[in-house]
């Protein structure tokens, strides 16, 4: 790095071939894919075939004119009725939609996009936010045989564990339904329970992506730029991750020491885990009664007119947890942060955590202190020596974009919305678009990128995270000045006040 120049170099390599590839290189291929196949099982190949097939054929059709056929390999399947007028094609959508109906992985995947945008194009990101992870319901005898068959394993019974469950889900999702029970002793726990042959269909799906990855990569070697495998690579290792419920009870537990190691449980929780009870394919919990982080008028009536602590408590707890843990809560969305009754914050949903490289961490800090003191050009630097990059940085450049990006930030504000009551009465309430929140994002991977950088999905993730909590800021404590108020740095002062939280940015510019 040149602090003179303004520029960050870095020497340019030469394209590889596949000439260039070695006997080893062929093997660790090769040993990929029959592993691949190995993990994939032999069941589900024919199965997701199938159901490809039909997927593609419903997402065809959507963009089809009405009554004319597609002359292609379809044949007479690719129609349209006269009274279905045809959408306006668009790669996003076309790809958002025939994702949702490949099933479990390929919602998951269009999910991993949305949360990514330091990987994949924006409109890609955009339209996949509306990746819906809500199914139809599976019948109560399905769900009530897979938990007998898990219970067994424990020598246990539904009748021996369980005082009482509610047949109808609280929720469902491509990978789990959720349902509320009660145990033998009174406690009120919910039961997360894995789809039956999930784990096939998604193995088999993920197998398919990253070989296809790696043998893309091998034959056209420039692609290793894109780290296309390294990206099919994560995608597997995070989703498979998610399969297993015994490593989501690990991450309720760690959290749940560090509250206890850094003296946070008077103010934050997280549900207890019925580990007894608990296996890759389901996991019973603690129910935890409260009310989402956007519903401030009832966080209101909970805190006595003092909402701020609460999203004060949610925001300390949580960088607190980035700088003291190996792993972060990476989903801290409305519906995973609760209000409970008490007062104290409930964070829920450890499915998905993200972790930060050492690399990353100390450029983070370098970035909070180059924020702190307004410091463009160091914010400039500290992202460069986060990202990849392959040719020079104009860093007088990258700090003029930067500074406009924060600028433009501090004007978005949430949307209020005043409802008439029947009885005369008028309410209001304040909300966000979860677009807006991806837009923020996306923005600042844009500046980055025209600039030559490429950031770590890691960063994304953290960046995500904040912007929600600025939202809930912007709801709960319109007039809070986080980077004055000694409020903020609750349960490691020291540390968590110098972790980068763009809310401080949009708050204060």
């Amino acid at each position: 790095m040149s602090s003179t120049s303004g520029t960050v170099s870095s020497s340019r390599k030469p394209k590889k071939s596949l000439s260039d590839r070695t006997q080893e290189e062929t093997t660790a291929l090769i040993r990929d894919v029959i592993q691949a196949a190995i993990e994939a099982g032999p069941r589900a190949g024919p199965a997701r075939t199938i159901q490809a097939y039909s997927a593609i054929v419903r997402t065809v059709q959507d963009f089809l004119p009405p009554t004319v056929a597609n002359p292609s390999p379809f044949g007479s399947f690719l129609t349209r009725r006269k009274q279905s007028e045809p959408e306006t094609f668009s790669a996003p959508l076309a790809l958002r939609k025939l994702f949702e109906r490949m099933g479990a992985t390929y919602i998951k995947l269009g999910q991993f996009i949305a949360s990514s945008p330091t990987l994949f194009p924006k409109e890609y990101v955009v339209e996949f936010q509306k990746c819906l992870d809500s199914t139809e319901a599976l019948e109560w005898n399905v769900i009530k045989s897979v938990i007998e068959k898990e219970l067994k394993k424990n020598n246990q019974s539904i009748n021996s564990v369980f005082a009482s469950i509610d047949k109808t889900p609280l929720a469902s999702a491509s990978i789990a339904q959720v349902h509320a029970a009660v145990l033998k002793n009174g406690r009120s726990v919910v039961i997360k329970v894995q789809k039956p042959s999930i784990d096939e269909s998604l193995k088999a799906d993920l197998s398919f992506i990253y070989v296809a990855s790696r043998v893309l990569e091998f034959f056209q070697p420039d692609f290793e730029r894109t780290s296309l495998s390294a990206i099919a690579g994560d995608i597997r290792s995070s989703m498979l991750e998610e399969l297993d419920f015994e490593k989501e009870a690990q991450n309720l537990e760690e959290f749940s020491v560090f509250l206890r190691d850094n003296e946070l449980e008077d103010v934050a929780t997280a549900p207890k885990v019925y580990r007894e009870y608990t296996s890759k394919k389901v996991m019973v919990m603690e129910r935890l009664d409260g009310v989402s982080m956007l519903d401030a008028e009832k966080i209101s009536e909970i805190t006595q007119s003092n909402p701020e602590s609460t999203i004060i408590t949610a925001l300390n707890v949580w960088t607190t947890s980035v700088m003291t843990m190996p792993w972060f809560h990476a989903d801290v969305h409305a519906g995973n942060l609760l209000v409970l009754k008490d007062g104290r914050v409930g964070f829920i949903d450890f499915g998905i955590v993200g972790r930060v490289s050492e690399k990353t961490f100390t450029a983070v800090n370098e970035l909070s202190a180059a924020l702190g003191l307004g410091d463009y050009e160091g914010m400039a630097r500290a992202l460069c020596n986060m990202g990849a990059t392959d040719e020079e940085v104009n860093i007088p450049q990258f700090a003029s974009d930067i500074e406009r990006v924060m600028m433009n930030l501090g004007s978005v504000q949430p949307d209020m919305t005043v409802t008439a009551m029947s009885d005369g009465t008028v309410q209001g309430s304040l909300d966000f678009d979860e677009n807006e929140v991806t837009n923020v994002l996306l923005d600042i991977v844009d500046v980055t990128e025209s600039n030559g950088l490429k950031l770590p999905r890691e960063f994304g993730l953290l960046v995500k995270q904040s912007l929600y909590f600025d939202r809930y800021l912007k709801i709960l404590a319109p007039n809070l000045d986080v980077m004055s108020d000694e409020r903020v740095g609750l349960g490691s002062k020291s540390s968590a006040a110098s972790m980068i939280t763009p809310e401080e940015v949009l708050i204060d510019v």
